[in-house]
This record gives C-alpha cells, structure tokens and sequence, in this order.
C-alpha cells in the first residue's frame, strides 16, 4: 500500500471491531438511536500521519454504516477520532474513500454525517 492510498477492503478483524465499538456512541447520539447490532464486516485503512479506518459496519436487518475513523500515530499519544460516516448503506455498497467534513447532505436515498459542521 503507497501511503497516502487507501488498501483493498478486507475482512474486519477484532481490532476493527473495537475500533468500531470506540465511536458507537458518538454515532448514536448524532443518530438518535441505539444499534442493538454493531459489527464491522470489513474496512480499508489510508496511511497518513496516522491511519484512517474506513469501515463498513452491519448495524441490524439490511442495514449497513461507512465509519471513516482516525487514528493518530502512538507517539502522539490521542484517542480516535470519528471523522464522518455514510448512513443508508447496504450489504453490497463498496466501502469507497469519502472526505466529507462541512455539513449533512442528501443524495438519492443514502446521508453523509459531518461532524465537525460550520457553515452549509
């Protein structure tokens, strides 16, 4: 993997999931909603000046989230950070790069959280 270029997706492991568990709250409180089901089946990650976790989590029925998630490098010595996340997924939606940081927007049926949001 070139840094700076994200990995083929693969299966989720337990560091995935606990990586996913670590921003479970935070999403659900954007959300509004508890997810009695949070399980990561895959992710890809993006080295950087640390690594970006992008995950794709089954979150009950046929639902499915993309967690982009940060990770800082071990001497900086940071907790996680949820960067954004895409609702409305499914099963077979690829787990794709996403740099979405402004605002919450619509398009055609699925949603795209911002959570650092100014002005839209």
């Amino acid at each position: 993997m070139l840094c700076g270029g994200a990995s083929a997706a693969r299966p989720a492991t337990e560091e995935t999931q606990r990586i996913a568990e670590q921003v479970k709250a935070q999403i659900e409180e954007k959300e509004g909603k508890t997810f009695d089901v949070f399980t990561a089946v895959e992710f890809k990650t993006q080295l950087v000046a640390g690594t970006n976790y992008f995950i794709k989590v089954h979150v009950g029925n046929e639902e499915f989230m993309h967690l982009r998630v940060f990770k800082s490098l071990p001497h900086e010595n940071e907790q996680l950070s949820l960067h954004s996340y895409q609702g409305s997924k499914t099963k077979h939606d690829e787990l794709a790069y996403f740099n979405n940081l402004l605002c919450r927007v619509s398009l055609a049926g699925s949603y795209v959280h911002f959570l650092q949001a100014t002005k839209c």
